[in-house]
């Protein structure tokens, strides 16, 4: 084991002899970074296994031990090939972090705590020789005094990780199975991300560790927590927000000592006032906005605690954003049940975006930076919520930074998914433990819209019988979603709406089915689950809020050829299989991949003609599914779908899943295609049974007058009609066009144009489908570059114009061409790359 250096015994010298002077400042005692970790054969052998010298290596913290035996080269890359199997020993074994440690002095007065804000899962925590903490539950932090086993020179702490698969068993077998989709049925009782336990995007990879910081902290007194409330003057005009603090420590009922000042966006101080409890006014508040809408301004509110000579003992910082957020369940004109759809400072809008899950099975690679780019990638898709699905974990700050101040508003769900979970006594003890302390760390912030207490469980529930119209009530975990977290969440965040499962359907005096669609939220999976309806059916499958539904492709090409051996890279390689784990235990995505390309288009043999081919299925999946939704969004009093949230943003590993984005962070062609959909102003085509349909769709605030201009070519590219209408384009809703134009017997390209003078608005284009059935001719597409852009036109219409090259970004992706119409792509990055393009039945590319 390394041996600590004496710069780190000078340091803790010098903390102590600062705290030995009666300077009771809340101070973190510094920890050196010398821990080492090993597995545990049983944990009754913990003392022997301490006293060996051999078998031990080096571990981060925060960290988790598949990230240490990763860096140490003990185990092979798990998003590697098929190297998944060859790594579920990790799991199967118990571990150990040890931490050796000097301290020269104790501070003389005040309390010492250990604080562990996150343990994963199954943990022991021993100082020199005490065991002062059991822990069951990774989402809880600890706060833990530990004067009484602390002393001057060598300290020794230990943390003990019990395998989260025995001990879930062991607790399973006790209590009994529980249906469940996705993963070990024992991952039910374990309050451990549930994603972990695989799932069918997602590896199996049981993690474990101090998986957040470990700190020794010395204090006399602390700000415990700060509750800020906001209260709306009837017009809006002002708002007072109303400050708490909550202290601990000794003498914390002082509060005298605590002094709030709050600072507007430009950082002028606005005000400060004393006293544990505070109201600031604001008169005519800069408002935040969820994005597209206005802006975020985010105002400071410093909180510090001062001792008697007004020395600053502890603070804390929060940004506020001053909005008014509500979720509405209102009347539709001519149509059964109720909206549900959102407004913010008394706007409705159309609640386009995403679910989200972890980015990453090993947490601790998720950076800052990563975050970031991420949350902004939804937002440049013209998104503006992101739900964070019940199976990962509550985020780290730096996402829900990134949303306050990117304007991505988060559906928060509780961390219960895709099963019938217990409620006994202790269990349910554990689940207010971490609600409380997820509540209070995040009801400050402007993008939480709203707490939702599970995912799915209401729909397994019923799928076994034991929920449901004329069903048994035998879904135990009522308890928590139907009175423990509403009660929490009204006590601890009342001004934040709740809601207790998604999907869900609420109804007076009787039960509705969760797939409901005249009422609540619901997870549209006709579409590729169910009965694999074609994807042009997406307006048969509608919700008041469609809050899942999706498409699965294969990632990018680039990040396969890192992923899979060189033997492997063909579309029926089994370890290009292994990394699409859909279908739940029957393992059958590549089947139902296969059922959508087969339907669609006539698809190549290589793995590029199969990555082209899955990501153009789900890029038009998703034009359908969204204009379709989107064309519901019609005008107030008439909101029948409120709001569509994509299944899913983004990957954990090199995966073929429904994400948009995959785990190297490269956006599919359906992230242009909802980009497009989501636009400010968006125009969507469609060649039916029943002849033409154009519609235009707006989240602007006022009326726009507009021409839309309607073309029909036919595949050698000849115009077979054309017809312009002037449209004044409905504020916040949906404008359905007249048009005077009729299909003819051939098979034509539909483009709608929308203008507002010389300026495109919007464009979209409706193609003679099945794509398969069609013999597209050599389009004649001529490239040129102009500048920082690429100049593309056709002699004949040309589908799924899909660009790439390394380190380049280019503004629009995934294009539709026809004759007439040269469309302009902006780029940045390399200037010198090559960049590649390939569009439907039409070969590679190389551009210079």
């Amino acid at each position: 084991m390394p041996a600590l250096g004496k710069s780190f015994t000078d340091t803790c010298a010098t903390a102590a002899a600062r705290l030995a002077m009666t300077i009771l400042a809340l101070t973190d005692l510094p920890l050196p970074s010398h821990w080492v970790c090993r597995a545990l054969d049983d944990p009754q052998t913990l003392d022997a296994v301490l006293a060996e010298t051999d078998g031990w290596h080096h571990a981060e913290v925060p960290g988790n031990v598949y990230q240490d035996l990763l860096r140490e080269g003990l185990i092979p890359d798990p998003h590697l090939a098929m190297n998944e199997r060859d790594v579920q020993w990790v799991a199967q074994r118990d571990w150990v972090y040890r931490l050796d440690f000097d301290l020269t002095a104790l501070p003389v007065d005040g309390e010492l705590d250990l604080v562990c804000d996150g343990l994963d899962t199954f943990a022991q925590v021993w100082l020199n020789g005490h065991c002062i903490l059991r822990s069951d539950n990774m989402f809880v932090p600890h706060r833990l005094p530990v004067r009484q086993w602390l002393k001057t020179g060598a300290n020794r702490l230990v943390l003990v990780f019990e395998s989260a698969l025995r001990r879930g068993q062991a607790v399973e077998a006790e209590h009994g199975k529980q249906p469940l989709w996705n993963g070990d049925s024992s991952r039910l009782y374990v309050r451990k991300a549930p994603y972990h336990y695989g799932w069918d995007w997602g590896p199996v990879l049981l993690t474990s560790g101090p998986w957040k910081p470990v700190r020794l902290q010395a204090y006399s007194r602390r700000i415990a927590d700060v509750q800020t409330r906001l209260r709306w003057a009837p017009d809006a005009s002002a708002v007072t927000v109303a400050v708490s603090a909550e202290l601990s420590g000794s003498e914390a009922q002082l509060e005298g000592h605590v002094l709030h000042a709050l600072y507007a966006p430009d950082g002028r101080q606005l005000a400060n006032r004393a006293g544990g409890d505070a109201d600031f006014q604001v008169v005519d508040p800069q408002l935040w906005w969820p994005a597209g809408m206005g802006g975020q301004p985010l105002y400071r509110l410093v909180t510090e605690l001062r001792d008697a000579s007004g020395a600053v003992l502890d603070r804390c910082e929060r940004k506020l954003g001053l909005r008014r957020l509500a979720l509405l369940q209102q009347p539709i004109e001519a149509e059964a049940g109720s909206s549900f759809h959102f407004s913010v400072n008394g706007r409705e809008f159309f609640t386009g975006g995403a679910n989200w899950i972890p980015d990453d099975n090993l947490l601790n690679r998720i950076t800052p930076e990563r975050y970031r780019e991420r949350v902004q990638q939804a937002r440049d898709a013209n998104m503006v919520m992101l739900r964070v699905w019940a199976g990962g974990i509550y985020e780290d700050e730096a996402f829900y930074d990134a949303c306050d101040e990117l304007g991505l508003l988060v559906w928060q769900d509780f961390l219960f998914a895709c099963g019938v979970y217990p409620a006994h006594d202790a269990f349910v003890e554990s689940v207010k433990q971490e609600a409380v302390a997820a509540i209070k760390r995040l009801r400050h912030r402007a993008s939480l819209a709203l707490w939702c207490g599970n995912n799915e469980d209401y729909a397994i529930a019923e799928t076994c019988g034991r929920y449901g119209p004329d069903k048994p009530d035998d879904m135990p975990a009522r308890r928590i979603y139907e009175k423990l977290l509403p009660e929490l969440c009204a006590a601890l965040d009342p001004d934040r709406p709740y809601w207790p499962g998604s999907p869900y359907s609420p109804a007076q005096g009787e039960v509705i089915v969760s797939s409901d669609a005249t009422v609540g939220d619901r997870h549209t999976w006709e579409v590729w689950h169910g009965q694999m309806a074609p994807y042009a059916d997406y307006h048969k499958f509608e919700g008041r809020f469609v809050s899942e539904f999706g498409m699965q492709s294969h990632p990018s090409l680039p990040l396969l050829q890192q992923t899979l051996a060189a033997a492997d890279q063909h579309p029926h390689s089994e370890s290009l299989a292994w990394h699409n784990k859909a279908g739940l235990q029957m393992m059958d995505g590549h089947r139902r991949l296969a059922v959508y390309l087969a339907d669609t288009l006539r698809v190549g043999p290589t793995l590029a003609d199969q990555v082209y081919g899955t990501q153009f299925v789900q890029a038009e999946a998703m034009r359908y599914a969204y204009q379709d939704y989107r064309r519901r969004w019609q005008r107030q009093g008439a909101r029948a779908v409120g709001g569509a949230l994509v299944w899913q943003l983004n990957d954990c590993w090199p995966s073929t899943s429904w994400a948009l984005i995959d785990s190297s962070g490269t956006a599919k062609p359906a992230w242009h295609a909802v980009r497009r959909a989501l636009a400010p102003i968006a125009v969507a085509a469609r060649q039916t049974s029943d002849g033409l349909r154009v519609w235009v769709m707006s989240s602007l605030p006022d009326e726009l007058p507009a021409a839309l201009t309607v073309q029909l070519h036919d595949l050698q590219g000849q115009l077979q009609g054309q017809t312009q209408t002037e449209l004044i384009v409905r504020p916040n809703g949906t404008t359905e066009a007249l048009l005077k134009l009729d299909l003819p017997p051939t098979h034509v390209v539909v483009t709608a144009q929308l203008r507002n003078g010389d300026d495109v608005l919007a464009r979209d284009s409706a193609w003679p489908e099945p794509f398969r059935f069609r013999d597209l001719p050599d389009a004649g597409l001529l490239a040129q570059r102009d500048g920082n852009a690429w100049l593309f036109s056709v002699q004949r219409p040309l589908k799924g114009l899909w660009l790439s090259a390394p380190g380049v970004q280019f503004a629009d992706n995934f294009i539709d061409l026809i004759p007439g119409a040269p469309v302009r792509v902006g780029i940045r990055g390399d200037a010198s790359a090559l960049t590649s393009a390939v569009a439907l039945a039409h070969p590679a590319l190389q551009l210079g």
